[in-house]
C-alpha cells in the first residue's frame, strides 16, 4: 500500500522526522496536534486552543481524502485536567454526532509551556 505523508509545512517536521498525519490504505493516523497557527500560539484557554487544534486535525484529514465523520479515535493531552470541561465542550461542537471514542489524559507539560491542549486522531476511510 502506498504511504502518503501529509504535511503542516512545520520546520519541526523534517527536523523531527514526523508528517501532520500519515496515511495508508484507508487508514489516517494524525500526530499529537497543537495550538499553532503560522507558528503562533493561538487562544488563551483550554476551549480556544482545543477549537483550534481540531480545525488543524479535521484540515489533516481532508487533505488526506478523509472527512470529519471518518475519525474515529481523539486522545486527548491536557495540562490541567481540571479544564477538561473547556475541552470537551469544543470536542462536542465538532463531533457530537460523530462520538469518536476519545480519551482526555492528564499530563505534567507539554513541549511549549503557552500550550494547553495536544490532541491525536486515527480515521478510517469507508470503502
Amino acid at each position: 500500500m502506498a504511504r502518503q505523508l501529509i504535511t503542516s509545512g512545520s520546520p519541526f517536521e523534517p527536523k523531527i522526522g514526523f508528517s501532520r498525519a500519515v496515511r495508508i490504505g484507508n487508514r489516517i493516523e494524525v500526530s499529537g496536534t497543537t495550538p499553532v497557527r503560522e507558528g503562533k500560539v493561538v487562544g488563551s484557554d483550554t476551549y480556544e486552543q482545543t477549537k483550534v487544534v481540531l480545525e488543524t486535525i479535521v484540515a489533516a484529514v481532508e487533505q488526506a481524502g478523509g472527512k470529519v465523520t471518518d475519525i474515529i479515535r481523539t486522545r486527548i493531552f491536557l495540562t490541567d485536567i481540571s479544564q477538561w470541561e473547556g475541552a470537551a465542550r469544543a470536542h462536542g461542537e465538532v463531533f457530537g454526532e460523530i462520538r469518536p471514542a476519545s480519551s482526555f489524559i492528564g499530563t505534567s507539560g507539554l513541549i511549549n509551556p503557552e500550550w494547553l491542549v495536544e490532541i491525536e486522531a486515527s480515521a478510517q476511510i469507508e470503502d
